[in-house]
């Protein structure tokens, strides 16, 4: 063994002590994986690291640490790693602090494939410009493979028994006018490639149309195109004189009654711990673990070469990525901290994006307000949230997760979407003069598919401990009865989600839908139980025929909620091994058991999602986007939270009960006048 390696693993084990479960992998901690990991017997040059991320300790174990009566859990590595020679891909655990490999497994295919390679996708030009077939495929377009970039792109599964065991792309090609030219412009379409990555040959070559490529730029990054800045707009300036109200220790943050570890991983990005809200000197538990654990992207034009569209942008392609460094007064405003995300590169050294995390706070407008008409009484009162964001580019698309806290207690997750649509050329109207029925047109012969974006958000609840049920609650309109004659009545009915396999329900606006997580141990001071309730966006699910191919790979996007006992094991969506997978994995295999799940440990899978009927606005450049949730406490708190929160101060204009609020009062009702008094309590004249 390297005695580098020995050395650094040493340092890591005294260092293990002091580092919280639950924190990042360090760059340090990714030089320690790599030097256990390079002193496996199968370990070559041509190895690559797929996936590095920290193996989380069991949650009873980080509870027993934090209680100071068991020691820090071993602090683990999950490794994916490739062989490009060999075809071969391991999936291993190691101990940091042991040194040691505690368990390997081989990836052999049948259920899934590693995530696609930045080594193996560089390679696919080179392929395709030694093919024949392409070579002519191209030259009867007039084209070259000098005026084409290609796209590599996600096989999915559709059973062809000639795939079997490989590692598949479908790619499409792209005309670059000149190396500043946005290739999304200039689809060249009725044409696609598979290759296969482990022998580096193509295998099929899907050639069914002939069409006009494009012409027109799509460069809005051109001045020409852009047209005169707009004039008027003057400057706006955020400023905390005092600095920001949240306080900082490593991951650990703490804003008004809010405390939080923050945490990325290459995979699942932004990732928050141990959410928690002081209520009377007390810190209660909100939500253990919140992240994005999966997201598909399925797009809905059948034509031959299109079909296939479908991306698991997480477990495909492992987004973190293309994570964003962030760039003050342009992507965050205002007083802003910003953290540093650490992942592992291909060849297992630790790679920094820089302000990879953005974490402000924004005035969010009333937080409430009352002017009584009895007592003159006018208060109000500011609202203000804590933003912590990251932005990740795939390709076409920049996806912004956005997590807010509220000072009354509101969590809420936002997915902003912008970036160039998915192009291609838009195949004419039909004979009748209908549109084409799967694309719209956004620019003369330029096409964008009509397709989805669905994201799910693993919430792993904890209202006030371990001990939760979720409970699906409907608006109920009520018939005039013997009970109801004025027929104004109506009334909401609640039923808990009493086991997984019964678990997956549908958003239903027409109800006004939501699902109370509540704990079956705490109550308030009315003896109702403490409860979050998490308000969907009533949004279409997965478009797809059930029978479908992505139907039965992205399972979760069929329902908005899914609830399953806590696993650790069980952290993603659609399962370990997106790429290649033929259906089944993920949420089926989950709720397959059937656990029950009223006074349990729970996690929630949230699909938000939005449908995208593409729309000339959205060329050469979409506006942003949005996919939301909200929790919201329900009577956790035994009253409203935020009483506290101090009046605005500084400008002199949010003076209770005012004379103009009197002058109000006086001639609304005809209250009587000494209610109204001065700023100082006295009566006004």
């Amino acid at each position: 063994m390297n005695t580098r390696n020995l050395d650094v693993a040493a340092e890591q084990r005294q260092l293990a002590s002091v580092v919280h479960p639950l924190a990042s992998l360090s760059s340090e901690e990714i030089d320690v994986v790599r030097g256990i990991v390079a002193n496996m017997p199968d370990f070559t040059e041509n190895t690559r690291f797929s996936y590095v991320g920290l193996e989380e300790p069991i949650k009873s174990d980080v509870f027993a640490w934090e209680s100071g009566e068991a020691p820090a859990p071993d602090r683990r590595a999950r490794v994916w790693l490739h062989d490009l020679d060999k075809g071969v891909s391991t999936d291993s655990v190691v101990s940091l602090t042991t040194g040691l490999v505690v368990k390997t497994a081989v990836v052999d295919g049948s259920e899934g494939q590693l995530p696609v390679l930045d080594t193996e996708a560089m390679n696919i030009i080179a392929i395709l410009a030694s093919d024949e077939g392409w070579v002519a495929a191209l030259a009867t377009r007039g084209l070259t493979t000098g005026d084409v970039q290609i796209m590599p792109l996600s096989a999915g599964h559709y059973g062809y028994p000639d795939e079997d065991g490989l590692r598949v792309v479908r790619c499409l090609a792209f005309k670059q006018d000149y190396p500043a030219d946005h290739i999304w412009a200039h689809p060249v379409d009725g044409l696609s490639v598979y290759l296969d990555l482990l022998q580096g040959v193509v295998l099929k070559i899907i050639d069914t149309r002939i069409f006009d490529v494009p012409a027109e730029s799509g460069n809005y990054d051109d001045p020409e195109i852009q047209g005169a800045p707009l004039q008027g707009l003057k400057p706006i300036k955020i400023t905390q004189p005092e600095g920001p109200s949240f306080t900082v220790d490593g991951e650990h943050i703490a804003w008004g009654n809010w405390k939080l570890r923050l945490g990325f991983d290459v995979r699942e990005g932004l990732i928050l711990h141990q959410l928690s809200f002081a209520d009377e000197g007390v810190d209660r538990p909100i939500m253990y673990r919140g992240s994005i654990s999966e997201m598909v992207v399925p797009y809905g034009d059948p034509s031959p070469n299109r079909f296939w569209q479908n991306y698991f942008d997480a477990g495909e392609f492992l987004y973190g990525r293309f994570t964003n460094s962030l760039a003050l007064g342009c992507d965050c405003v205002g007083e802003i901290k910003y953290f540093d995300a650490v992942f592992a590169d291909e060849l297992g050294a630790p790679r920094v994006v820089e302000n990879a995390i953005c974490m402000h706070e924004e005035d969010f407008g009333s937080l409430w307000k009352h002017t009584d008409l009895f007592t003159g009484a006018h208060e109000v009162r500011r609202s203000r949230r804590l933003v912590i964001s990251f932005f990740t580019t795939v390709g076409n698309y920049d996806y912004g997760f956005f997590w807010y806290l509220y000072l009354d207690g509101t969590i809420e997750c936002e997915a902003k979407l912008t970036g160039v649509v998915f192009t291609s050329a838009y195949p004419g109207d039909n004979a009748d003069g209908t549109p084409y029925p799967y694309a719209s047109q956004i620019a003369p012969g330029l096409g964008a598919p009509y397709h989805q974006h669905l994201f799910n958000a693993r919430l792993d609840m904890t209202i006030d401990g371990t001990s939760n049920v979720v409970n699906e609650i409907d608006a109920v309109r009520l018939p005039v009865s013997a009970t109801n004659p004025h027929g104004n009545a109506f009334t909401k009915s609640s039923s808990p989600i009493t086991s997984e396999a019964v678990s997956g329900r549908v958003a239903d606006g027409s109800r006004g839908r939501v699902w109370q997580i509540a704990s079956t141990d705490a109550t308030n001071r009315l003896g109702q139980p403490t409860s979050y309730v998490l308000h969907p966006t009533d949004a279409p699910t997965l478009m797809m025929d059930p029978s479908s191919s992505v139907a039965k790979r992205a399972t979760f996007g069929a329902k908005h909620l899914y609830v399953t006992r806590y696993d650790p094991a069980e952290r993603y969506a659609a399962g370990d091994f997106v790429n290649m997978h033929p259906g089944g994995g993920g949420i089926p295999e989950f709720i397959a058991d059937d656990e029950p799940l009223v006074g349990e440990d729970l996690v929630l899978w949230h699909t938000f999602a939005l449908t995208h009927f593409p729309r000339s606005e959205d060329w050469p450049i979409m506006p942003m986007d949005y996919a939301r949730f909200t929790l919201k406490p329900y009577n956790f708190f035994d009253k409203n939270p935020t009483l506290n929160v101090p009046a605005p101060v500084g400008e002199g204009h949010c003076i209770a009960s005012s004379d103009q609020a009197c002058g109000e009062v006086r001639s609304g009702l005809g209250v009587r006048e000494d209610h109204c008094v001065d700023g100082d309590g006295s009566p006004l004249p």
